[in-house]
């Protein structure tokens, strides 16, 4: 089988359920920005630990049936889509509490940063929250899966939240926003 099929060469792909769209439609850009997402959450595992590369993958896996999902033609038949469970959005708050009850509060913003995985996990969220914010566009003009939008919300919060604990574990200090802009 080759990588490619020629199929795209002309601006165009096909969703699951075989509906031919533009490459630039609100539907791709969704799966797209998953599917960057998904890249993203690789590339933090390239430094985590075993513990916290389980738990990346964990929500990797996640990502891509969510984003199967995403890509598949409205009313599209969706039994050959892997199940999806609204449960991992308590488990991923189980997670964010856990970790919180660790932490030092927070009564400042924080300035993205710290050890390199917790670096990357902020660039993690922030790619997370413009996923969600494209599903969320997707969702005023197309019904999606019932959970996608409390989904990506959730795990924008964990990546934050995994992004202190790494940080913490790492003992690399977090900078808090003073809001005065330096030179």
């Amino acid at each position: 089988m080759n990588i490619y099929t020629r199929g795209g060469d002309g601006g165009e792909t096909s969703l699951f359920g075989g509906k031919r769209v533009s490459k630039h439609a609100l539907r791709v850009t969704a799966y797209g920005e998953v599917d960057e997402l998904n890249a993203v959450l690789g590339w933090c595992a390239v430094v985590a630990t075993q513990a916290n590369t389980a738990l990346l993958r964990r929500e990797s896996a996640r990502l891509f049936t969510l984003g199967s999902y995403l890509a598949a033609s409205p009313g599209a038949d969706l039994k050959a889509l892997p199940l999806w469970d609204n449960g991992v959005i308590l488990e991923l708050e189980n997670e964010i509490d856990a970790w919180t009850e660790q932490l030092p509060p927070l009564n400042n913003f924080l300035l993205p940063g710290g050890a390199e995985l917790g670096a990357r996990l902020h660039i993690a969220r922030t790619v997370c929250r413009r996923a969600e914010r494209v599903a969320s566009a997707l969702a005023s003009e197309s019904s999606l899966l019932d959970g996608t939008l409390t989904y990506l919300n959730r795990l924008s919060d964990w990546l934050f939240t995994f992004a202190r604990a790494a940080n913490l574990a790492d003992q690399s200090p977090e900078t808090l926003w003073s809001g005065q802009s330096g030179s």
